[in-house]
């Protein structure tokens, strides 16, 4: 006989307090059931507008949640708050679950196809997430504020996303970028005015899969708080 749902939220929700434990991240029981339930809203979605591949619950959990989970305490140990910019957001992944586990951030996420950026104008919405925003644009002509973090997953290469996002970055601030190996080749192709100074690996528990985290500046700047 199969778990009834509230068995199966029971799980979910242990699963994933296990997840964030493993990683370091002292989550609350109403972060974990704000990420569910974000989890929830991007399986409702993805059914109509295409938001994601991964379409499997579980896989979504391990592949979106616990992977976007790992960068959290990074981000979190490089300063405790600030503005950053998820740029390619796609369904808010990083964005809304940094936005969800470190409520201290402003968290705005872009992205160039417009129902994603108003599927995590939804999210912000109904999650009563007030520190995410959403915007629908191609980060070159984004103009506003300057980021502190600016990050990515999955969007581009190293090269063109800093490019793209060169004039949104403050003064002292980094780029965090999500990647699978180590890129040596993207970091060599990185312009002469960028320097990459750390990259982190992650260890996203339950993911077979290598993950790390590219750290970069403008060169010649030096970091301004502490990254291991």
């Amino acid at each position: 006989m199969s778990d009834s749902p509230d068995s199966a939220r029971a799980q979910e929700r242990l699963k994933l307090a296990a997840i964030a434990a493993a990683l370091g991240l002292d989550s609350s029981a109403h972060q974990i059931e704000v990420a569910l339930d974000f989890l929830d809203l991007l399986q409702r979605w993805n059914a109509t507008y295409n938001l994601t591949a991964v379409r499997e619950r579980e896989s979504m959990l391990t592949q979106h949640l616990a992977d976007c989970l790992s960068v959290v305490p990074p981000l979190a140990r490089h300063a405790p708050s600030g503005r950053l910019l998820d740029v390619g957001s796609g369904g808010g992944l990083p964005g809304a679950v940094i936005a969800t586990m470190l409520p201290t951030w402003e968290v705005t996420c872009v992205d160039a196809v417009s129902k994603k950026a108003a599927f995590v104008r939804q999210a912000a919405a109904a999650l009563r997430l007030p520190n995410l925003r959403a915007l629908h644009a191609r980060v070159e002509t984004l103009r506003g504020p300057a980021f502190d973090v600016v990050t990515s997953r999955a969007f581009a290469s190293l090269a063109d996303f800093v490019r793209g996002s060169a004039h949104l970055l403050a003064t002292g601030g980094v780029w965090m970028a999500m990647k699978g190996h180590p890129p040596a080749g993207e970091i060599a192709a990185l312009p002469p005015d960028v320097e990459m100074f750390h990259v982190e690996r992650l260890d996203v528990p339950g993911l077979q899969a290598h993950r790390c985290l590219v750290w970069m500046r403008p060169r010649g700047v030096g970091a301004t708080a502490c990254v291991p």
